[in-house]
């Protein structure tokens, strides 16, 4: 008996559609690896639902069938923690949610509720399986052995770790470029994949001084995201190397439970 060969689903989409869920898809690392013919497949097997508020989509320890896409609203995304529900994040416009039992074959690691009326695209198990979980997740477990080895991780539960993952965007760099500067508004968090870095400030005007080094496994950029300052100090490259970048949302979204053991390294700066 042969195997019948897999078809994806085709919802028919107006080009303001499609340009819709483009715009949605460009901001989840998802779809960043597909060629150009399996992203065209997947625009066609995306299928449009409102969501009013208040519905629970996706309910912790279910079989997941399909993931989903966030065009407009907001979601809670909740776990059973000590015998109680518990909101662990906030999920919105551009976010996906769903697809962590569909990578892992797992149940649904948490419960998502609509928090307002909501517009989500809908992507099902078969055609995630066969077209996107290959590429994901190959990028996934390259990041997660990083994660591993930041010293400051080792707190977060898989489910965290995995959400991380997924926010995280590669960044080289050569010996001399200067990554961030001091007194300017910080946007971004910094960990250090490979190759070595130096933290600079400089006091009252005078010339710049190294206050901390960094290697694979360090991390920087959290002093302005947890204080809402202007960056301590300023940081560069001693070496070429590679940094994994998290933006402002997410930081705050996952790593938000870190903020007092950040706080306290931070004080190096001091």
């Amino acid at each position: 008996n042969q195997k019948k060969a897999f078809e994806t689903p085709v919802y028919p989409k107006s080009d303001e559609q499609a340009e819709r869920i483009k715009k949605v898809m460009s901001k989840s690392f998802l779809f960043n690896t597909l060629d150009r013919e399996n992203y065209s497949v997947i625009l066609q097997a995306f299928q449009e639902k409102t969501i009013p508020s208040g519905n629970r989509i996706i309910q912790e320890g279910d079989d997941g069938d399909c993931m989903f896409l966030i065009e407009s609203g907001s979601f809670e995304c909740k776990k059973i923690i000590g015998g109680e529900e518990k909101v662990v994040k906030m999920c919105g416009q551009g976010d996906v949610f769903g697809e962590l039992a569909l990578l892992y074959s797992q149940p649904r690691a948490a419960s998502v509720e609509a928090t307002e009326d909501s517009l989500v695209w809908q992507l099902d198990r078969e055609t995630f399986t066969n077209i996107v979980r290959d590429a994901s997740s190959k990028r996934r477990e390259t990041f997660m052995e990083v994660l591993h080895s930041v010293p400051l991780l080792k707190s977060l539960d898989s489910y965290d770790l995995m959400q991380l993952a997924d926010c995280l965007k590669p960044h080289s760099f050569q010996k001399g470029d200067r990554i961030i500067n001091q007194g300017e508004v910080g946007e971004t968090f910094y960990m250090v994949d490979d190759g070595e870095l130096e933290a600079l400030k400089s006091v009252d005007g005078a010339a710049e001084e190294v206050v901390l080094s960094y290697k694979k496994g360090g991390y920087f950029g959290e002093l302005s995201l947890i204080k809402d300052a202007p960056r301590a100090a300023s940081v560069v490259a001693t070496t070429d190397g590679q940094l994994l970048t998290v933006d402002r949302r997410s930081f705050k979204n996952i790593l938000g439970k870190l903020e007092r053991d950040m706080a306290e390294f931070a004080k190096q700066y001091d």
